[in-house]
């Protein structure tokens, strides 16, 4: 599944963000809509079209999938989660990004983590 993985390499910042998301549970549209405004303080703000062309899209690259609604769940909402190949890719895009944060540090283009 290595080739699989790196072969996706970079991710776009929408798949990264999308992915994230789905990260810890599955949720729909509007709740991922919500999470990546929350956690980039309001600076990334998805439309609506945005996102369904992505989930559409990361759907059929086989990173995503459909999933059960949680029993309180609104029955009309479809909700989405990783898939054993999505899992990875973020993991993946996740230790790159991380490593370009190091060299970045190394090069005292940003300071070291307040330890």
């Amino acid at each position: 599944m290595q080739g699989r993985v790196e072969e996706r390499l970079p991710l776009t910042p929408l798949t990264y963000d999308v992915l994230l998301a789905l990260a810890e549970e599955a949720c729909h549209g509007y709740g991922i809509i919500k999470e990546v405004e929350r956690r980039s303080g309001g600076r990334t703000q998805l439309e609506a079209g945005t996102l369904y062309a992505a989930i559409k899209r990361m759907r059929d690259e086989g990173l995503i999938e459909t999933a059960a609604a949680p029993d309180e769940a609104d029955s009309r909402r479809r909700y989405y989660c990783l898939t054993g190949l999505g899992r990875e890719v973020l993991m993946a895009e996740s230790r790159r990004l991380e490593a370009l944060v190091s060299a970045a540090r190394s090069k005292n283009v940003l300071p070291e983590e307040a330890r």
